[in-house]
């Protein structure tokens, strides 16, 4: 009888612990990718009248290429990361029908940096913040090891960096 309650408490305790492991808080989860990464400097690489060939040699193989639309490459590229909400970024490139890149549409812009326009360094499309709008820092209490790091870093000079001699391609 003693041995039985053992057994079934131990059983329930190991029950209950596997159970907690699926659910447990602070558990990893993996980010799932799926498709072609593409970039903004790939996007700003392509021109019009690039060939297929050199297209490819940019972006990479298609992830779709239609049967019913030959002259169109489809890149996908989606991520889940550690189960939240799926993020999707999707680019098509047109073709002529002598294989020449007419056309681009999707999540990207020719020349418009969807990260420079979060940070506010955007040289396009978005004015930057001016820097008399933005809050100044408060000064750092005298004596703080802060104010010491700030006073090093306003002493500190700048010290230029040699650049190596061309290569000469003339000599034989």
């Amino acid at each position: 009888m003693q041995n039985t309650k053992l057994l079934l408490t131990s059983l329930t305790f190991a029950g209950l612990v596997a159970l907690a492991g699926c659910s447990f808080p602070g558990v990893y989860k993996v980010d799932i990718q799926q498709g072609n990464v593409v970039t903004q400097d790939m996007i700003d690489q392509l021109r019009p009248g690039m060939t297929r060939r050199q297209v490819r040699f940019i972006m990479g193989n298609p992830l779709i290429t239609d049967t019913f639309h030959a002259n169109r490459w489809d890149y996908v590229y989606s991520i889940q990361p550690g189960g939240s909400r799926r993020q999707q970024e999707r680019m098509s490139l047109i073709f002529s029908d002598n294989d020449q890149l007419i056309g681009l549409s999707g999540d990207f812009v020719p020349g418009v940096s969807r990260d420079e326009a979060i940070l506010g360094t955007d040289t396009g499309a978005a004015p930057a913040t001016p820097a008399a709008a933005q809050p100044a820092e408060p000064a750092p209490a005298p004596g703080s090891l802060q104010e010491q790091i700030q006073r090093e870093v306003d002493e500190a000079e700048a010290v230029p960096v040699p650049s190596p001699e061309p290569l000469d391609t003339n000599a034989q």
